[in-house]
């Protein structure tokens, strides 16, 4: 299977990049393959994204790049090829991140110097962003909050797995917050996660966070068996 040029190319890629080149062809390809347009099996050519987007070979190359870290697709002798994302592919990937949020709360509650005006800031879009049902606004401060996290547990390298995995968790929460009905409950689900490491009770936190991931991943699994099967 291979993209054609003319009916998914010019539906799919139609908004002309930004400035970051790069990033706008890595943000568009991923969001195409976490819901589902670009198939599995499908073989990204380079020469033909180019013309799609518009861009030079450099900017299509370093967005397959990227993606392969990202394990969304991968080289083969005959080219790339979209991998997408299996429910195996989404257990895993949630296993990983409560992994890796248990330890960064659990740093941050250990620390007495950590402030959360950062994470109270992304509440605050996440409340503005519920109001209006912009699924996409929500989604990207709902990760601003949790990133808030990994950046005040102070452990570098964890950060940087999270940060490594965050774009394809974006993708995956355009998913399912697009069809939620009322954005409200996952806000104040986030308010009292906040609120409880805020007063230091490492017991209720741990326990808030990992009902909030693991309820999270149902729905995505949910929303990801009806949106691309």
């Amino acid at each position: 299977m291979s993209i054609r040029e003319g009916g998914l190319v010019s539906a799919a890629f139609s908004v002309r990049p930004a400035p970051a080149l790069g990033q706008h062809v890595v943000d568009h390809l991923r969001r195409l393959i976490i819901t589902g347009e670009l198939r599995p099996e499908t073989h990204l050519v380079e020469a033909q994204l180019s013309r799609a987007f518009d861009v030079s070979r450099g900017p299509v190359r370093d967005a397959l790049r990227q993606l392969e870290t990202e394990g969304l697709v991968e080289s083969r002798r005959r080219g790339v090829f979209v991998i997408g994302l299996t429910l195996d592919d989404i257990d895993e990937l949630y296993v990983l991140r409560r992994l890796l949020e248990i330890e960064a709360v659990r740093l941050c509650l250990a620390r007495d110097d950590v402030e959360h005006a950062a994470a109270r800031a992304a509440l605050e879009r996440m409340d503005s962003a519920a109001a209006v049902q912009d699924a996409e606004a929500f989604a990207t401060a709902d990760l601003d909050f949790h990133s808030a996290f990994y950046l005040a547990a102070g452990h570098r390298r964890l950060e940087s797995i999270w940060q490594q995995y965050r774009p394809t968790f974006a993708g995956m929460l355009a998913v399912t917050n697009a069809e939620d009905q009322d954005l409200a409950p996952t806000f104040a689900d986030h308010v009292e996660l906040l609120r409880v490491v805020e007063v230091g009770d490492e017991h209720q936190a741990l326990e808030l966070l990992a009902d909030h991931l693991d309820g999270s991943r149902r729905r995505m699994l949910t929303a990801y068996t009806r949106f691309v099967t």
